[in-house]
């Protein structure tokens, strides 16, 4: 008996310190994504968003940033700066959503957008895996914590009214983004998930109904031929200098539980860009986007950044500060749950009208740097030298 008790006290001695170091799951999986993950430093590092979030949605409005992200109700956060801390002020939805569809009390991916004074929330309800989608959308005039109103079904696919129109019938309504023509001041939404990939719809003038809603005139924008899986996503479109951009996130975005993909194929964020707000859109190579293009403009990258996508672009208040890409990713000394999804931004830069995310200055620094070369600057030289100021410190050559 005293050589068992012996033995046990060896063996727990020996089997505590390995029980409280590093799980071996945990150096499996680093093993595991060593053999898919592009370590590549040709990308800058993300600047941190600080804050938890999975498809995150920003607009600025009274000198702060607004973030939307999926969850109960469609949480709603504000900050002073990009990198934070966010508050959160509030929710879109006060209950369910009124569509009896999909996750009603925790809507994907919304996209909010300010038009005239007031402020619409486009949000995602569906189930993974599943075609039966719907988007909504909800209003407010005030970014107070005030109540919206849930006006209901945009789109319906797979299942509800309107679900036996083209291009409802072969699409998926998950993942709303939108655009304004800047010739004819015509509202479009963008959408879709694999299936049929990216489209594009004319929206009403009140926003709040597809135009001609029983004869969309619709347009794709992104189409993976030649091919049962289709993982493209998550839209946004952008404008600038003449150019319209349309981005989106292709690969496997999430749920990896430790089983990674091939390398290239976990999510990363891509573009295309068309003179007209309708396409056809082609990337850098010339590919057209309805044949497999789109080029990465942001990946995993540095043996840190893993699979980023959910991506938005703020677009710049003058054209002397640089356009904000931001997007969720996996960092990949925290994890690879789908709740360790963090915010991370870059500022872009153009070559040749082609977005590139550079290094950039913390949003704090930057914004007092800013505040300080305004106060001095216009005092004696005026705003005109403000302007090369600024894109002289963020080296952008403008």
């Amino acid at each position: 008996m005293h050589h068992l008790h012996l033995l046990l006290s060896l063996f727990l001695a020996i089997a505590t310190p390995l029980a409280w170091a590093a799980p071996a799951t945990e150096h499996q999986c680093q093993l595991s994504l060593s053999q898919v993950y592009d370590t590549t430093d040709k990308l800058p590092l993300p600047n941190e968003g600080n804050l938890p979030v999975h498809d995150p949605n920003i607009i600025q409005h009274d000198d702060h940033y607004y973030l939307f992200k999926g969850g109960i109700n469609i949480p709603i956060f504000k900050s002073a700066n990009m990198s934070g801390p966010w508050e959160k002020i509030g929710t879109v939805l006060d209950g369910d959503s009124i569509i009896h569809k999909g996750n009603r009390s925790r809507p994907w991916a919304p996209t909010t957008i300010e038009k005239d004074g007031k402020f619409y929330c486009f949000y995602t309800l569906s189930f993974r895996g599943s075609r039966n989608s719907a988007i909504g959308v909800a209003t407010t005039t005030k970014l107070d914590g005030s109540a919206w109103t849930d006006h209901g079904v945009l789109i319906n696919t797979g299942k509800g009214p309107g679900s036996d129109v083209y291009p409802y019938t072969i699409t998926n309504a998950i993942d709303a983004s939108f655009i304004i023509d800047q010739d004819s001041g015509q509202a479009y939404l963008n959408y879709g998930s694999f299936w049929h990939n990216i489209w594009q719809v004319p929206l009403s003038e009140d926003l709040l109904s597809v135009k001609h809603a029983h004869k969309p005139d619709a347009v794709q924008l992104t189409f993976v031929p030649h091919t049962n899986d289709r993982p493209e996503e998550g839209s946004w479109m952008s404008y600038r200098g003449g150019w319209y951009y349309t981005w989106f996130s292709r690969g496997k975005c999430c749920h990896f539980d430790g089983k990674f993909p091939g390398r290239g194929d976990e999510y990363s964020i891509r573009v295309g860009r068309s003179k007209n707000v309708r396409g056809p859109f082609v990337d850098r190579g010339g590919k057209l986007l309805t044949e497999g293009g789109g080029e990465v403009v942001y990946g995993s990258n540095n043996g840190v950044v893993y699979a980023p996508g959910g991506l938005g672009v703020l677009p710049a208040s003058n054209e002397s500060v640089p356009d904000i890409l931001y997007y969720h990713y996996l960092d990949t000394r925290m994890g690879f749950k789908d709740g360790q999804a963090r915010l991370g931004w870059n500022y872009l830069k153009y070559e040749d009208g082609w977005p590139v995310p550079i290094e950039g200055q913390d949003e704090v620094a930057s914004k007092e740097a800013a505040k300080s070369s305004a106060r001095s600057v216009h005092g004696i030289y005026g705003w005109g030298h403000l302007s090369v100021s600024m894109a002289t410190a963020f080296g952008l050559g403008l």
